[in-house]
C-alpha cells in the first residue's frame, strides 16, 4: 500500500475515483463467483434425477441465477476500469506535470550527469507503468484478494478431501513461484530497469553522435558505451531467463494439472469404500471450479511482479522529483563590473566522494580572454561549469563583479553569460527560432547575428532562409554548422560573459577557420573563458591557465609559458609535432 499512498500524493480528488474502483472491484469479484455455485447446482439437480432430466425443474432457473451473477459482475467490473482509468490518467498526467516543473528547477549539470535519454525514459515510462497499475493492475488485485479468500472457503465448504487435493497442487505450485517472486525478483526488476534505462540512454547519445562520425569518419564501434550498454542488457535477460525458466515451467504445469489431483483423489476414495454417485456432484463441482484456481494462481503471480514495477517506478520518478534544486534569492545584488573570481574553490560531484577541483584561486578580469589548457579529466570544463551554476561549489566561491554567484537572481545570472559548448543542441524548430531562443529579436537582428558567425551559407543554401525547419524534409546540420549557429545564438544575446569549452571540436578545417572568425566577432569586449585541444586557438590569450588533477600547473600567456619550459611548453612541442605531421601525412 506504499505504492498507492506515493501515488495518491499525485490524485487530488481523483483518489476518491479510486477507491471507488476498488469497491466495485470487490463486489465484481463476488458476483464472478457465484456463477460456479449456481452451475453447481444445475449438476447437482440434474445427477438426481438422472436419467429422467425433465425432473429437473430447477436447473432452468438456475442457469438463469448463474447468467444474471455473471453479467451483473461484468458490468460492475467495467464500472470498476471506468473509476480506475479515469483516477490512472490524471495521477500519471500529474507525476509528468510534477516532474517537468521540479526539472527546470535543477542545476543544468544534472542533465549532463544524467542524460537526456535516460530523464525521458523516467518521466515518460514511469508515468505510463503507473498508469498501467491504477487503471488495471490495482482494480485487478482487490478481485484477485476477494477470489482467493472465496476460492480456499469453497475448496472446503463442499468436499474438505477435494479441496486438500486441489490445495497440495497449489502448495507445490507456489513454493515454486516463490523462487521466482519476493526480494529476488525486487532486485531483479531494479537491474532489469537499469539496464534498459543505460541502454536507452546510449542510444540517444549514439544518435545525436552520428553526425560526430560522419565528419570525422569514425566507425560505429568507437561508440564503446552503446554497445557495453547493450551487451550489458543481453547478458542480464538471457541470464535471468535461464534462472526462471524450470521454476516458470513447474509451476505452470502444476498450476494447469490440478484435475488430476482431483481424479487421484476420486479413486482413492471409490477404493476406500465410498459411494462414486454420492461423490460425483462434488467431484463435477471442483472440476468446474479448478479452472478459476488455475486462473488465479497466474493473476497472483503476475500481480506480485506488477507491483515491484509500480514500486521501482514511483522510486524512480521521486528520485528526480526529490533531487535537491538550487535556490536563488528573489532580489540579487548589483554587480560592479565583469571581473569573475574563483575564492579558494574546491568540489565534489554529487553523489561522488572524489573531489575534483581542489582549493582553486584565480582571477579574471573584464574584457580579458584567459584560456583553460591540459588533459582531459583535469577539471577544466567542471571548472567554467561552475560560474553559470550548472553545479555549486562544495568549498569557496566563485563571484561576478564582487557578487557570489548565490546571490544573483537566475534571470541575472543567466544575463551575464553565454556559452558556446562542444556538445551542442538545435531544436526541432525554424533557424530563426534557433538562434533567437526565445530572446526579442527582429529579423534584422537575427541576420546581422548569423552574418557575424558566419552562417549566411547556411541559409543561402535552404530556400526557405530563416524558415527553414531543422529535422523536417531531411534537413540537418553538420557538427561545424550546428556549432556556427549556436555561436550565432551567443552573438545575438550579447551577454557580457562568454565561456567557450571546446567550441570548435566539430569542425572541419574550413568551418574552423569560419569559426575562429565568428569567435573573433564574439568576444570583443567581452570577459572570455576558452577551453581547447587546439593550442593554435588560444595562442593569443591574456592568460593561459594549465589545469591538471583540478589544480593549477601553470599561469601566463603564451610567450611567458612557452619561456618557462614546463608542462605548456611540452603541450605545445606535443601539438606543433602532431600538425607537422598531419601536414605531412596530407602532402
Amino acid at each position: 500500500m506504499s505504492v498507492l499512498r506515493s501515488l495518491f500524493a499525485y490524485a487530488g480528488r481523483h483518489k476518491y475515483l479510486t477507491m471507488l474502483s476498488l469497491l466495485f472491484s470487490f463486489i465484481s469479484a463476488v458476483f464472478l463467483l457465484m456463477p460456479f455455485l449456481w452451475i453447481w447446482k444445475v449438476v447437482e439437480e440434474i445427477l438426481k434425477v438422472y436419467p429422467d432430466f425433465g425432473q429437473a425443474a430447477d436447473a432452468a432457473k438456475y442457469g438463469w441465477y448463474a447468467l444474471i451473477s455473471a453479467a451483473a459482475g461484468i458490468l460492475i467490473y467495467v464500472a470498476s476500469l471506468l473509476c480506475s482509468h479515469l483516477a490512472a490518467f490524471r495521477i500519471a498526467a500529474n507525476m509528468r506535470k510534477t516532474a517537468m516543473h521540479h526539472v527546470v528547477t535543477l542545476p543544468l549539470g544534472y542533465f549532463s550527469k544524467e542524460g537526456s535519454g535516460k530523464l525521458r525514459k523516467i518521466i515518460d515510462e514511469s508515468a505510463a507503468s503507473t498508469e498501467t497499475y491504477l487503471a488495471h493492475q490495482l482494480p485487478d488485485s482487490v478481485q484477485l484478494m476477494t477470489t482467493v479468500i472465496g476460492v480456499l472457503i469453497c475448496l472446503f465448504v463442499f468436499n474438505w478431501r477435494f479441496g486438500a487435493a486441489v490445495l497440495i497442487a497449489l502448495i507445490f505450485a507456489f513454493l515454486n513461484m516463490m523462487k521466482m517472486v519476493g526480494k529476488g525478483l525486487q532486485e531483479s526488476m531494479k537491474a532489469y530497469m537499469d539496464a534498459l534505462e543505460g541502454m536507452s540512454n546510449e542510444a540517444v547519445e549514439y544518435i545525436r553522435g552520428i553526425p560526430v562520425v560522419k565528419t570525422f569518419q569514425q566507425t560505429v564501434y568507437s561508440f564503446e558505451r552503446f554497445y557495453k550498454s547493450i551487451k550489458n542488457y543481453e547478458k542480464f535477460a538471457l541470464g535471468y531467463t535461464n534462472q526462471m525458466r524450470m521454476p516458470m515451467t513447474l509451476f505452470t504445469t502444476l498450476i494447469n494439472s490440478v484435475f488430476v489431483f482431483l481424479i487421484g483423489t476420486m479413486a482413492l476414495l471409490i477404493a476406500y469404500g465410498f459411494d462414486a454417485g454420492a461423490l460425483m456432484p462434488d467431484f463435477m463441482f471442483y472440476v468446474i471450479f479448478t479452472p478459476i484456481v488455475a486462473v488465479t494462481a497466474n493473476k497472483m503471480m503476475f500481480a506480485s511482479e506488477n507491483n515491484m514495477l509500480a514500486k521501482d517506478a514511483v522510486q524512480r520518478m521521486e528520485g528526480i522529483t526529490k533531487e535537491k534544486a538550487f535556490q536563488y534569492p528573489e532580489k540579487g545584488r548589483k554587480i560592479k563590473n565583469h571581473d569573475i573570481v574563483f575564492d579558494h574553490v574546491s568540489f565534489t560531484y554529487p553523489g561522488s566522494e572524489a573531489e575534483v577541483l581542489h582549493d582553486i584561486s584565480l582571477e579574471i578580469k573584464e574584457s580579458t580572454t584567459v584560456a583553460f589548457v591540459g588533459k582531459s579529466g583535469g577539471g577544466k570544463s567542471t571548472l567554467v561549469s561552475l560560474i553559470p551554476r550548472f553545479y555549486d561549489v562544495t568549498e569557496g566561491a566563485v563571484l561576478i563583479g564582487g557578487v557570489n554567484v548565490k546571490n544573483m537572481t537566475e534571470e541575472e545570472l543567466m544575463d551575464q553569460v553565454s556559452f558556446v559548448f562542444q556538445d551542442n543542441r538545435l531544436l526541432k524548430k525554424t533557424l530563426r527560432e534557433n538562434i533567437k531562443m526565445g530572446l526579442e529579436a527582429d529579423d534584422p537582428a537575427v541576420l546581422e547575428a548569423a552574418k557575424k558567425a558566419q552562417c549566411m551559407e547556411i541559409l543561402e543554401k535552404f530556400p526557405q532562409g530563416l524558415d527553414t525547419e531543422i529535422g523536417s524534409s531531411g534537413v540537418y546540420l553538420s557538427g561545424g554548422e550546428t556549432q556556427r549557429m549556436t555561436l550565432a545564438r551567443a552573438i545575438l544575446k550579447n551577454a557580457p560573459i562568454l565561456l567557450l569549452d571546446e567550441a570548435t571540436a566539430y569542425a572541419d578545417s574550413d568551418n574552423e577557420l569560419l569559426m575562429q572568425r565568428a569567435i573573433r566577432e564574439l568576444s570583443q569586449n567581452k570577459t572570455t573563458i576558452m577551453i581547447a585541444h587546439r593550442l593554435s586557438t588560444i595562442v593569443n590569450a591574456d592568460c593561459i591557465y594549465v589545469i591538471d588533477d583540478g589544480r593549477i600547473l601553470e599561469a601566463g600567456s603564451h610567450k611567458e609559458l612557452l619561456k618557462k619550459n614546463g608542462e605548456y611548453a611540452r603541450m605545445w612541442r606535443q601539438y606543433s609535432q602532431s600538425v607537422e605531421w598531419k601536414a605531412g601525412e596530407t602532402a
